[in-house]
């Protein structure tokens, strides 16, 4: 039995909830997976999975047997890692979990790393704050960016930049459009704001929480006439508009990405003027592996923390 093969399928298992698509996932048949864990229910005399006609979850000891393969996969990794880097070049895979607000700047840091870093191989997933926070508890995931007010503990934290939030709109369609981009509109205040017709996030994302405090701080409670859970939607539901468009609100890391469109006005939001720390977390360990402590340290250079202020926060250098 291949123990640590065994162990990845395991970790599938318990990251797709399904014996199916664990098994696709690890590129192996169903009846493969299910003899697999078969063989370690065998080696170590317990059983591990809940016995149903679907998955329905591990036993008490199966989760004990969980929690050791993670750690013997991710030390598996870190050997890898060790054996195949040299001092100035680390190879390796890094999974990086990001809030949806912040996968712009995630993706940039990615093609950053491996610019500097060609070995190192990143994976960027759009995950929301309590999953970036049992991923990297699991270890299935080495750095999340996220918000540092829910940093919990255990988590070495970087900050990175403040989120701040403006109003995203239509252009007066009568009006000639600019050449070079969107119009940097006059700020606006949040309870102006509240008058228009808005597409927000869904009330259980995080970042509509930020939005709904902002509102309540300017003595207003706006209703939002169109709502998704799809930080892409939010753009699109102001640019589908024909004649009665929406608005939207959008931190400055996503507001940064729609500059070029000549259609839109961009303003920032005050009055209040809300700052969220968003940074990145880790593990909290004495050793972290070559990769991730290539990529900390790239996340304090100089250089990305100049691109990073030019496409986040107040996007003062846009």
């Amino acid at each position: 039995m291949n123990v640590l093969a065994s162990f990845r399928y395991l970790v599938s298992l318990s990251e797709h909830r399904h014996f199916g698509r664990a098994a696709e996932a690890c590129h192996i048949t169903q009846p493969a997976l299910s003899n697999a864990l078969r063989a370690l229910e065998s080696e170590y005399g317990v059983v591990i999975v809940k016995r149903a006609r679907q998955f329905s979850g591990f036993t008490a000891e199966g989760e004990q047997v969980l929690s050791t393969a993670r750690r013997m996969l991710q030390e598996h990794a870190l050997l890898k890692q060790e054996l195949q880097s040299q001092v100035d070049q680390p190879r390796g895979h890094l999974r990086m979990g990001a809030v949806p607000t912040a996968i712009p700047i995630a993706t940039r840091f990615a093609v950053h790393l491996r610019e500097v870093f060609p070995g190192i191989q990143p994976v960027v997933l759009a995950l929301s704050s309590q999953a970036i926070e049992l991923g990297l508890e699991q270890l299935t995931l080495d750095l999340g960016l996220g918000y540092l007010d829910r940093a919990g503990r255990g988590l070495q934290t970087l900050h990175q930049f403040d989120e701040r939030y403006f109003l995203l709109s239509r252009q007066d369609q009568s009006r000639p459009k600019r050449a070079g981009g969107a119009v940097w509109g006059r700020p606006l205040a949040w309870a102006e704001a509240a008058k228009l017709p808005l597409c927000l996030l869904t009330p259980e994302m995080h970042n509509r929480s930020l939005i709904d405090a902002a509102f309540k701080k300017a003595g207003v409670a706006p209703v939002a006439v169109l709502e998704t859970n799809a930080v892409s939607a939010l753009s699109v539901s102001v640019l589908a508009g024909q004649e009665a468009s929406l608005a939207t609100i959008l931190p400055g890391a996503l507001a940064a990405t729609w500059m070029q469109l000549p259609e839109l006005q961009i303003q920032p939001l005050v009055k209040p003027e809300l700052a969220t720390p968003v940074g990145w977390l880790c593990q909290a360990t004495e050793q972290p592996g070559r990769v991730i402590q290539a990529a900390w340290q790239l996340a304090q250079d100089p250089l990305w923390q100049k691109q990073l202020a030019s496409h986040s926060g107040s996007l003062k250098l846009v």
